[in-house]
């Protein structure tokens, strides 16, 4: 079966796509799919887990234990008033 392919009429995405695949030695479909994937980590508002991990350490300078951190911030929610 055929692979479904991506069509660019921008001569300018093209050209950039080929340069960076050159660049990295990787294919123009896995820069384009990881551009696109970034793109959309950005517009999200959400940040990679590496990125997040990350920023906690250099923040608190230590390794915090997230599951001690939730769990000790929960309170339990009685529910709705019948």
């Amino acid at each position: 079966m055929v692979e479904p392919r991506l069509s660019v009429r921008s001569a300018k995405a093209r050209d950039l796509a080929h340069r960076l695949a050159r660049r990295e030695n990787r294919s123009i479909a896995d820069v384009v799919e990881r551009a696109l994937e970034s793109y959309e980590v950005r517009q999200a508002g959400h940040e990679p887990a590496s990125t997040f991990y990350s920023r906690i350490a250099s923040a608190y300078g230590v390794e915090i234990d997230l599951e001690a951190a939730i769990r000790g911030a929960r309170q339990v929610d009685s529910g709705p008033e019948l």
